[in-house]
């Protein structure tokens, strides 16, 4: 029998793999959702403000390098 043992086979199909177009306008998607959620806080949320600033910041680093081609 020639077939890998289940632990040893991958779970991953071309169907699970994102196209970067694809990663890009999910990054897009996700950088709205989070620079709403920025607009929307208050003075009072300081420490949730500096979370959505790190997380905004690290999602348009990584669209802008699925960006370059």
């Amino acid at each position: 029998m020639s077939r890998r043992p289940e632990s040893e086979r991958s779970d991953w199909t071309d169907l699970d793999l994102l196209t970067r177009d694809e990663a890009y306008g999910r990054l897009q998607e996700e950088i709205a959702v989070t620079a709403g959620r920025l607009a929307e806080l208050g003075a009072g949320d300081e420490a949730e403000r500096e979370l959505l600033d790190t997380r905004l910041r690290a999602l348009r680093e990584a669209a802008e390098d699925l960006n370059v081609r």
